[in-house]
């Protein structure tokens, strides 16, 4: 296999996923705990039914907003690492610099800190584990999906899609069996709306809920490995994200079903509490749960790793990090150097006692970031008004300006309410700036970064 060799778009890994494989993508990286844990939560700052639905309806909207938009960029230009690729063409090397800075920094590996652990957690439900324990557990499922993904995106994209239709599947069974044997009450809907629920509430609310939605945008850091992109990546975007506001809408209404939401609240495995209310599994709903998180966990973590190395790939390979990360395996195709990063990273997070807090902590960090890509459809309809469009974003200029206004006021709540620790995810982010020049100084920039 030739690895130095480009395609029109200039991307040099194979394309090899399908519309199939990329909704598979959106959809098994953005479903992972959130949606058996985040409710509770959302529950103990909105006790209403009216605004509860609608807190999660309107964070649906602001995903689905983004994946319109990012429509646009991904089938212009399908290239490895999206976001990166698309503030990189607007807004030149730096602001691109910074995101895949922050990636590499705390999100990405945070992040399969927080789900490898959750898998391992729920691993506990069936086989008792010691705290240390569940640390390995997480850390050798780190490094079994980041071998699955060495070996080529069509093994990975496989167990993906798999793993991917089994939990929508049991998401589905469980709402399906709420209504149809739990023992449920439509009286848990009401009062739909009382005295309403203040603006920063609500805003504090879709952090949480945002964070449940987070994955929408991971297909686009495999836009250079999708066959057809012009016409898939933005079927695919849409295609995904609907399904997943159609099935975290569904979901929660049998949450509110079967538990009103007081009680909510206060249960922190809401998925359990739940099933315990659907008398077909007896005394087994726990364990029932917990198989279906350990596959859901398992899928994210899946998705997750087959979409974050493609940042870093993208980063080497247009100049702004080492070129050896930039490697593609001559016999695999697929980026094996920077998998063997993310999951080095990935693995030290996890053997760390924080990373949990660290994960929750910097989960607004990839927000400013949503926001610039968003942004460049503005500025690249202005600076590149002849670049090939197959796909041009539905709604526009109100539904970019929709997700950019969204954004904004998530950012300037979590400002508001959390000062400390938002100042501490951006203050993170701005130290990306003297790494950049640093690395500058060191390195000639590559032709593609724009300098």
């Amino acid at each position: 296999m030739q690895t130095n060799q480009r395609d029109a778009w200039g991307e040099r890994l194979p394309r090899r996923l399908g519309l199939i494989s990329a909704v598979a993508v959106l959809v098994g990286s953005t479903i992972g705990s959130g949606i058996f844990r985040v409710p509770a939560s959302v529950a103990g700052r909105i006790t209403e039914p009216g605004p509860f639905l609608l807190a999660w309806a309107v964070g649906g909207l602001i995903a689905l907003c983004g994946a319109l938009t990012y429509a646009e960029l991904a089938a212009a230009l399908p290239r490895s690492g999206g976001v990166f690729a698309y503030i990189l063409e607007a807004f030149g090397p730096l602001p691109a610099f910074l995101f895949g800075w922050s990636a590499l920094a705390v999100i990405r590996a945070s992040a399969l800190g927080a789900i490898s652990t959750i898998f391992a957690e729920y691993f506990g439900y069936f086989v008792p584990l010691t705290a240390p324990q569940i640390q390995y557990v997480a850390a050798a499922a780190i490094v079994t999906v980041g071998l699955f993904n060495y070996f080529g995106v069509n093994v990975a994209a496989l167990l993906v899609n798999l793993t991917t239709v089994v939990k929508y599947g049991a998401l589905i069974a469980l709402a399906a069996l709420a209504f149809l044997v739990g023992k449920g009450t439509t009286a848990n809907f009401g009062p739909v709306w009382g005295g309403g629920v203040q603006l920063s509430v609500m805003g504090t609310a879709l952090i949480s809920i945002m964070w449940t939605y987070d994955g929408w945008a991971d297909l686009s850091y495999v836009g250079g490995e999708v066959r057809d992109p012009a016409r898939n990546l933005p079927r695919a975007l849409v295609l995904g994200t609907v399904a997943i506001i159609a099935i975290y809408l569904t979901v929660n209404l049998a949450y509110l079903y079967l538990v009103p939401l007081p009680e909510m609240a206060g249960s922190a495995l809401i998925a359990a509490t739940a099933a315990e209310r659907i008398p077909l599994f007896g005394g087994a709903g726990g364990s029932v749960i917990a198989g279906v998180v350990m596959i859901s966990t398992f899928s994210a973590l899946l998705g997750s790793m087959m979409t974050a190395p493609r940042i870093f790939f993208a980063m080497a390979d247009r100049g702004l990090f080492f070129q050896t990360i930039a490697r593609v395996s001559p016999r695999h195709g697929s980026p094996s150097v920077a998998i063997l990063l993310t999951t080095t990273l990935g693995v030290v997070y996890v053997l760390l006692n924080d990373f949990q807090q660290l994960a929750d902590k910097f989960i607004l960090g990839i927000w400013p970031f949503y926001a610039l890509a968003v942004g460049a459809v503005f500025v690249l309809r202005k600076k590149q008004p002849d670049l090939v469009r197959p796909y041009r974003t539905w709604g526009y200029p109100v539904v970019p300006l929709l997700f950019l206004t969204a954004s904004l006021g998530i950012i300037l709540n979590a400002l508001w309410t959390d000062p400390v620790n938002t100042g501490i995810t951006f203050g993170i982010i701005l130290v990306g700036v003297p790494v950049y020049f640093g690395w500058r100084g060191l390195h000639h920039p590559g032709r593609d970064t724009g300098a």
